[in-house]
């Protein structure tokens, strides 16, 4: 077990690989009563053609199908998985994104017995034309009640509008019609490509033995048997720069409109060193436009075009990259085009040394106080680890970030191309 320390912090991670692939870290924080893990697989909604272990073509299965196999992997032939965790104390969930599926819980009491429950379901699937059958019912409600959330169509209205190919644009639940197509076969497929031990990592935060911990999870792994596994080949279609669709409304019945613009950012594979520096620059860059503190933001709350609900992200993946920004608003035809001018002038604008200095202080301060939260180091470290970055070396990253740099970076970060806007309103 490899003991690392990060002194700027004051954080200790233990690291080991065990003999069938299997990536864990052990974040040891004794003056907690609180304890957490999460057992992730790097495999999400926009995995859907690939060439499973074993075989040489390439298949395509139904869209949703990661996020449905989420949802089967709590159900067994005897049990339903939830009672074991809350016998033990524990609060469990899971969820799906574009890109990772994820398992976790939390507990003040049990660690090592929770963390063996955890291990042991998600790696004992079970699967009947029964019960897959039932949940297909289960998820189209779960779909239906997201058709009606104003919140998510603009988010996943705006990505449709960017992304002509790629995956990304396709809902992670998928659609009623998709899920009618899985079967226990399409399961089965995918849960022995994607959740092999070797393509997942298990995090423990909180407050355990270190020592006994790693030794109960050798223990564990060591009575299963895995087959050798091979580099999962995952396909995504060519994808153009340029955004699909400039303009979209959605309607629903919804009281004020809402705008949400979006930057197609990448729409190809990003490596670790690209990837690190989108997803920290972006982030930069939409604080320094768009922060509630800031000229621009003071602006356009006086004059009535946004209220409390601004909010500004970037999403950075292996596979794409793309920012949103968003508000509630009366008048959303003037608040995209103040939106696009303010993101069109930004390789014009000359930052400042004291800007740029105020912006890292900003991120690097945020990122210290999420620190106080164990669920988000453990899936944020996760993330990180999948992209073959250490969280814990983030903010010695972000501190090294020159004038120039982020100056080459404001250049080529935004074209008229690459923007696009979905309005949802009512009808």
């Amino acid at each position: 077990m490899n003991k690392t320390k990060y002194e700027a912090i004051d954080e200790t991670v233990m690291k080991k690989t065990l003999s069938n692939g299997l990536q864990v870290y052990l974040i040891p924080k004794q003056e907690v009563t609180k304890s957490y893990a999460v057992f992730m697989t790097d495999y999400g909604s926009v995995h859907r053609s690939f060439i499973p272990i074993g075989e040489e073509d390439e298949v395509t299965v139904p869209d949703g199908i990661a996020h449905f196999l989420e949802h089967k992997l709590f159900e067994k032939e005897d049990r339903d998985v939830f009672s074991d965790f809350l016998k033990q104390g524990a609060s469990p969930n899971a969820y799906t994104s574009f890109t990772k599926t994820a398992y976790l819980f939390s507990t003040t009491k049990s660690v090592e017995e929770n963390v063996e429950v955890l291990l042991d379901f998600v790696q004992d699937p079970y699967f009947s034309d029964e019960s897959v059958e039932k949940e297909k019912g289960i998820i189209e409600q779960e779909i239906k009640m997201y058709d009606d959330q104003a919140d998510w169509q603009a988010f996943m209205g705006t990505i449709r509008n960017m992304f002509h190919h790629h995956p990304v644009h396709i809902d992670i639940a998928g659609t009623v019609d998709s899920i009618q197509d899985i079967t226990k076969e399409d399961l089965y497929t995918c849960y022995h490509t994607f959740y092999h031990p070797e393509n997942m990592t298990l995090c423990v935060i909180g407050a355990f033995d270190e020592a006994s911990m790693m030794e109960m999870i050798e223990a564990n792994q060591q009575e299963k048997s895995f087959p050798t596994f091979t580099n999962v080949e995952k396909h995504f279609p060519e994808e153009p720069i340029e955004v699909k669709e400039k303009d979209s409304i959605i309607e629903l019945p919804v009281s004020i409109p809402k705008v949400t613009v979006g930057i197609k950012e990448a729409a190809y594979t990003l490596s670790k060193e690209e990837f690190l520096r989108r997803d920290v620059y972006q982030d930069l860059l939409l604080d320094y436009l768009f922060s509630a503190s800031g000229q621009f933001y003071e602006e356009l709350y006086s004059e009535g075009l946004i209220d409390d609900s601004f909010e500004y992200s970037t999403n950075v993946e292996k596979s794409f990259s793309f920012s949103l920004i968003s508000s509630n608003t009366r008048e959303p035809e003037k608040l995209k085009e103040r939106l696009f001018e303010q993101l069109l002038r930004i390789n014009t604008i000359s930052m400042t040394e004291e800007e740029l200095e105020t912006i890292k202080k900003k991120y690097i301060g945020q990122l210290l106080r999420s620190m106080n939260s164990l669920e988000f180091i453990a899936n944020q470290y996760v993330y990180y680890h999948f992209a073959d970055l250490d969280f814990y070396e983030l903010t010695a990253y972000v501190q090294e970030i020159t004038l120039d740099e982020i100056h080459e970076f404001m250049q080529q970060w935004v074209n008229e191309e690459q923007l696009t806007v979905c309005t949802v309103k009512s009808s």
